[in-house]
């Protein structure tokens, strides 16, 4: 039976915990409510890359071989979690929607002093710890990255997983989920079919392995920073009289400067070429994107500026 909801109120959300900025998402479950499993999830290039009509299917077989011994619902006990309930939920006007839960939560964390920024990375992409999934077979390994956790671990193109973290895996969506439960740090389980063998191993994470591109999310817009500079990228020529890398992304701000960056010394014909004493290959978005991909409102950082030929270092609060 297909059960559209178009409403996130009411909804327990420690039974049905998932990734609250996606428009679309899918839970396989008996009528008790045991979740066989999920299908759905983006990253940031676009909101379908990760997903496919053939991959529903697949997710769906799946669940229905689940279906014929299905395990034993785990009984919640306590109070439903119902997205209303949040105290900033009741400053809230209008419909609520699946976005919202998490600018709730954070509102309410921040309130209480116990927010921790480091929760902002949820469902971390597979390629975090270096595999790439089919996106119509989604248990399938379609490629490892060199050097990464799972060619640590033993994992090849071609391996049908079987569970991560310990949870069943059949797409793209049961991925991440399996992921973003993981520890923030340490081992991650990990088993998998090779030529009709059973294998399994551990993927050793360190802290920062689940941080990812959030600029798609929309519960993240209002702690997201913007540099404002504005002005024209250096040319190749431009780059080496400076000795820099014709690679490296380098823009020279316009005579009339931003206030914001006006109060950290930032002026005009100033060349930014990095933060923090990192550079970033590419053109001038890649440069300023850099700041909204890798750091919040609020966190201060480094400006690296060459003024008259010589480097110069400005510190700023991001707002």
């Amino acid at each position: 039976m297909r059960v559209r909801l178009v409403k996130i109120a009411g909804m327990d959300l420690r039974r049905f915990e998932f990734d609250f900025d996606l428009t679309w998402y899918v839970f396989f479950l008996n009528a008790d409510e045991t979740i066989y499993g999920r299908f759905g999830g983006r990253d940031p290039s676009d909101a379908e890359a990760r997903i496919s009509t053939k991959g529903l299917r697949y997710a769906m077989d799946r669940a229905l071989e689940a279906h014929k011994s299905p395990p034993a619902v785990k009984p919640l006990a306590g109070k439903p979690l119902l997205a209303e309930d949040f105290e900033a939920a009741k400053r809230h006007k209008g419909c609520i929607h699946c976005h919202n839960i998490n600018e709730f939560r954070r509102s309410d964390l921040k309130a209480l002093g116990t927010w921790d920024r480091t929760s902002v990375w949820v469902y971390p992409l597979p390629e975090n710890v270096g595999i790439t999934l089919d996106n119509d077979a989604g248990d399938r390994v379609k490629a490892v990255a060199a050097g990464s956790a799972a060619e640590k671990t033993g994992l090849k193109p071609g391996d049908r997983l079987l569970k991560l973290n310990g949870y069943s895996v059949a797409s793209f969506g049961d991925a991440t989920y399996a992921f973003h439960m993981a520890p923030v740090k340490g081992l991650i389980s990990v088993s998998w079919i090779r030529d009709g063998k059973e294998q399994s191993g551990t993927l050793e994470v360190a802290d920062g392995w689940r941080k990812t591109n959030l600029t798609w999310r929309p519960s993240m817009l209002d702690i997201l920073p913007s540099l404002p500079f504005s002005g024209d990228e250096l040319t190749d020529a431009e780059k080496k009289s400076l000795g820099l890398d014709v690679k490296r992304a380098a823009i020279r701000q316009d005579p009339e400067v931003h206030a914001t960056l006006k109060a950290a010394g930032v002026k005009g014909g100033d060349v930014l070429i990095g933060y923090d004493g990192k550079s970033v290959d590419g053109d001038t978005g890649k440069l300023l994107g850099f700041v909204r991909r890798n750091y919040l409102v609020g966190d201060e950082i480094t400006l690296n500026i060459i003024r008259d030929g010589k480097p110069v270092d400005l510190k700023l609060v991001l707002k």
